[in-house]
């Protein structure tokens, strides 16, 4: 997976998740022939809390893969899980063609405050991590950074060093929570490096829809909303379409800096959207 990143080439990649209904199916699959125009390096399929939609998800990994030709990351968590029903997850996953996997711990489900290992599953990403490694190594695999800190960390140290155990034990490149500062990343990136780990960092970025959605996603994941994108998006709290631009301005703006800084790509949350994509990439042109 690190070979995606040759030096002197950005890749793009982009992220999206199961819809609810056929018809949000039907919607998506248009959003993804728009997105694969950018000739991203994958795309990456998340699923449910819990593992709700994870069969789901690797349907439309192998859709993605038939009727596009695209390369496909497929999300993996512990949640709810143990080892054998891993085991068969992988294989499915292998089976499918699915080039990499993204190895995560994983939420708590809906309803629940904090993560419970499954009776005879895992119980870090760093686990996950291994036993992908060293059972399906056709994998490439990534791993999550936290550029504002794990909000279960018991603090930053503690978390570049679970970063460092990820990537020490097969990690192939780090894709970052969603930030909104540049300062936070390419403070995250020094951090790492000053830890030894040499791993691709590629940041992840969630350009702003609107306000309310924002507000409600980074209290949820503990992400600061810089003081001045704050104030533009208040001061058209109810212009949709400026909120939007704001948001499409915003994230233009964090890709140049970051291009600037050497990033070796960007991993887009694209909120099964690509109009602002689309809008974005061109700013960055």
């Amino acid at each position: 997976m690190r070979d995606l990143y040759p030096p002197g080439r950005l890749g793009l990649s982009f992220e999206i998740f199961p819809p609810k209904t056929r018809e949000g199916l039907d919607a998506l699959y248009v959003v993804v022939d728009e997105l694969t125009a950018q000739q991203p390096l994958f795309i990456s399929i998340t699923y449910g809390a819990g593992g709700s939609t994870r069969d789901q998800s690797l349907e439309i990994a192998r859709t993605i893969r038939e009727r596009f030709g695209q390369k496909v990351t497929a999300h993996f968590t512990c949640v709810g899980s143990n080892r054998a029903e891993i085991r068969d997850w992988l294989a499915a996953a292998d089976r499918l063609g699915v080039e990499h996997i993204m190895a995560l711990r994983g939420d708590p489900p809906k309803g629940e405050t904090e993560f419970k290992q499954a009776e005879g599953g895992l119980r870090y990403a760093s686990e996950l991590v291994a036993l992908i490694r060293s059972e399906f190594p056709r994998f490439g695999i990534g791993v999550a950074g936290y550029p504002e800190t794990h909000q279960e960390a018991v603090s930053p140290e503690a978390d570049l060093e679970n970063l460092k155990r990820k990537v020490d034990l097969g990690g192939d490149v780090i894709y970052t929570q969603l930030f909104f500062d540049n300062d936070d990343f390419f403070r995250f990136r020094d951090a790492c490096v000053s830890r030894g780990i040499t791993a691709p960092i590629v940041p992840g970025l969630l350009p702003v829809l609107n306000l309310k959605q924002i507000q409600r996603i980074t209290t949820l994941c503990k992400a600061k909303l810089p003081t001045e994108l704050l104030a533009s998006l208040e001061a058209r709290v109810d212009d949709p379409v400026g909120q939007l631009a704001v948001g499409v301005d915003w994230c233009a703006q964090q890709c140049r800096g970051l291009i600037a800084g050497g990033v070796p790509g960007l991993h887009f949350y694209v909120l099964n959207r690509a109009d602002h994509i689309r809008r974005i990439l061109a700013q960055m042109r």
